[in-house]
């Protein structure tokens, strides 16, 4: 454990979130009504430390997105409790709510579909200022320029529209308005994943420099595992819904409990040729979130599965200290 981890540990919990639950309705018929639910985040439960760096993984339609928009309230939770500075944010009317939103932002794993294309980027990032009646004019402009040079534009590029930037500079755009309201926690939803490789790593400088310089927190969603490692100090690993493992960056890199995290992780390509890593084929498809196994949802495709695994659903609980691991041969 490095001095990073140590110092984070020490730091209070910025966001608690219990038990986070969100089922989509399917609905049917000629009246609509609801025939299923989709489980697509069923009782997740982790902390966020101030001025850490959460990385959340995962195959596509594990709902690790769910889970950033739902914290946010972009979608409302089915169920759960989330806390932002003690203060449940479940719980809160829109009035009440609206002050957190200067403290909580997003950026959208499209950049330009999150833009307005009507819109000069100048103003767009001044939008969110405006909602919030913050500063004259004059200071919003002000706020927005500082803001698209901090992320290594020009202030000329203020009066451009969106089509007429590439794809990573629109992307600092949508960090550059997640940052217009000073907040102190974003949920990267993807960041990097539409972008060319040689662009990620300049946009994820981008965000730890800024992280260092505002102190800010993180829950940085990708599918990546060679991007979360480069940029968290922990990392969470959900399929189908369920959070499985979690623990620090170093731990889970170098000795993965969960024979799904451990399946990822032989996936990530080795950069010298001659070093070849053991790959672990998992067999059959993801199972539908319609109707997901009632025990361990992972059995289905795990190599080491038995008939408890089939059964009953193994505890989320910390087998080592900082490491939680859902899996009955954790230990």
């Amino acid at each position: 454990m490095n001095n990073t981890t140590k110092n984070l540990q020490e730091q209070p919990d910025l966001l608690v979130v219990k038990n986070l639950t969100k089922h989509f309705p399917v609905r049917s018929g000629l009246l609509q009504r609801i025939t299923a639910w989709v489980q697509a985040v069923d009782k997740v439960s982790f902390a966020v430390k101030r001025g850490e760096t959460l990385g959340m993984v995962g195959e596509s339609g594990c709902g690790k997105t769910t889970v950033g928009r739902s914290i946010l309230r972009l979608i409302e939770p089915t169920s759960g409790e989330v806390s932002f500075e003690g203060k449940n944010v479940l719980a809160m009317n829109n009035k009440e709510l609206k002050p957190f939103r200067r403290d909580m932002q997003i950026i959208f794993q499209d950049p330009y579909a999150s833009l307005n294309p009507r819109m000069p980027i100048g103003e767009s990032v001044m939008e969110g200022l405006q909602i919030h009646k913050i500063g004259a004019p004059k200071e919003r402009w002000e706020i927005a320029i500082n803001m698209l040079k901090k992320v290594g534009l020009e202030e000329y590029h203020a009066r451009r529209y969106p089509h007429e930037f590439s794809g990573g500079q629109r992307q600092r755009i949508g960090i550059a308005r997640a940052l217009a309201l000073n907040p102190k926690f974003i949920v990267c939803d993807e960041p990097v994943s539409a972008l060319d490789v040689s662009i990620q790593s300049q946009v994820l400088n981008i965000l730890k420099d800024l992280q260092k310089e505002f102190g800010l927190t993180y829950l940085f969603i990708a599918h990546n595992l060679s991007v979360v490692e480069h940029i968290s100090d922990r990392v969470a690993v959900m399929y189908l819904g369920k959070m499985v493992e979690l623990t620090d960056r170093e731990s889970l890199y170098r000795e993965p409990l969960h024979p799904y995290t451990q399946a990822l992780l032989s996936a990530i390509p080795k950069p010298h040729p001659g070093v070849k890593r053991e790959r672990t084929i998992l067999k059959g498809d993801v199972p539908s979130p319609l109707n997901p196994p009632k025990s361990c949802r992972f059995h289905t495709r795990c190599p080491i599965a038995v008939e408890k695994c089939g059964q009953d659903e193994p505890e989320f609980k910390e087998v080592r200290p900082g490491h939680w691991v859902a899996c009955w041969f954790a230990e």
